[in-house]
């Protein structure tokens, strides 16, 4: 599988399936609690957005998810975590076969996140940049109790603005810089990624968050790169001016939203390494999977709370984290094993992590 072409720039495919699930239908695809099945892998920034954001409006019961494997092929993303190899619900082995379902000549990206009505077994929306406004707009009548307001109206247009530079030069410019196949490509996304991180860093020195006073859909977006960082992007993907461990602010900010509940607690490690690392055959060829960084960083005191803010303005955190959803305990910082007494993070080892697995 090819992600890099020699002397030209990376560009995503951004054919999605743009079809929503609205409260009155106008797609022909209603809000319904049960209806539909949210297809996700924990590897994916873009489908970890919406694993957030369901997670703090509390749609666990509303939206079942469903969870791919981390490694796929030039297929699909395959089910290879649950029994037998098949998702329980919709009884197929690979995503690539809800899509064909929709369409049988589909011929764009086979991508998480994906939202399959299990009435047809049809992908109905892969578009991930409005899944998770629909999920804070249209699903509002199976929020949680003290649900956070991730998209509120007198922020909106500030959100849209952040969200729009941060897509390009942070959540997609890291993929510019790794995909890169051209020297002055590389260069072009290098360049716009760390001085837009810069600009961020200095937005949120006296703020604790991007916008606002409370967690929005902006620092959900932002959160999904930062916490791949130095896992990832840094080394694979070459935007090694710095670690993020090395910007202070949003280290300290990134550290802030993973303490989080709803955050941190859906992040897993291993998953993210072993995509990126093994997937990736045409920038890392040998498929080794690096043992670091040491997770238990993340859970050193951030001291963000110092500039305010309220993390869930006027509601409240969601509850524990859904049966059979937790990630497993080795690929979390909280899998750590304590030795000494509570503090820091410097009384604690890093989680056990996996190795690379067999190709499949």
């Amino acid at each position: 599988m090819s992600y890099v072409h020699k002397g030209e720039g990376f560009t995503r495919d951004s054919r999605y399936l743009t079809t929503r699930i609205t409260a009155d239908g106008r797609d022909g695809f209603p809000v319904e609690a049960g209806r539909y099945r949210l297809v996700v892998s924990r590897a994916c920034p873009w489908a970890s957005r919406t694993v957030t954001v369901r997670r703090l409006l509390g749609l666990e019961r509303a939206l079942p998810m469903a969870i791919a494997g981390p490694v796929h092929d030039e297929r699909s993303w395959t089910f290879d975590l649950d029994p037998g190899g098949r998702d329980p619900v919709l009884g197929i082995e690979r995503l690539q076969e809800a899509y064909l379902a929709r369409d049988p000549g589909y011929d764009r990206g086979i991508t998480v996140p994906a939202v399959v009505d299990t009435t047809t077994g049809e992908v109905v929306t892969n578009d991930f940049a409005q899944l998770t406004i629909d999920l804070s707009l249209e699903w509002a009548a199976h929020h949680r109790p003290g649900a956070p307001a991730l998209y509120p109206p007198a922020l909106r247009s500030e959100i849209d603005a952040v969200n729009a530079v941060v897509y390009e030069d942070v959540n997609n410019g890291v993929y510019r810089a790794g995909f890169a196949g051209s020297q002055s490509a590389y260069t072009e996304a290098y360049a716009a990624l760390f001085a837009r991180l810069h600009r961020l860093s200095d937005r949120l020195a006296g703020s604790r968050y991007l916008v606002g006073d409370t967690i929005t859909e902006a620092d959900v977006r932002l959160f999904m790169t930062l916490v791949r960082f130095d896992a990832v992007y840094h080394g694979h993907f070459k935007c090694n001016a710095r670690k993020l461990s090395e910007m202070p602010v949003l280290w300290a900010y990134a550290r802030d939203l993973f303490q989080t509940p709803g955050f941190g607690d859906t992040v897993d490690f291993d998953h993210i390494k072993r995509h990126y690392y093994v997937v990736h055959s045409d920038i890392n060829p040998t498929g080794i999977v690096p043992a670091g960084p040491d997770l238990s960083d993340w859970l050193v005191p951030h001291g963000r709370d110092a500039l305010g803010g309220r993390p869930f303005g006027d509601g409240c955190p969601p509850g524990p984290v859904a049966p059979g959803e937790a990630v497993p305990a080795a690929h979390t910082p909280w899998g750590a094993r304590p030795v000494g007494g509570p503090g820091t993070g410097a009384d604690r080892v890093p989680a056990a992590v996996t190795g690379p697995p067999a190709r499949r």
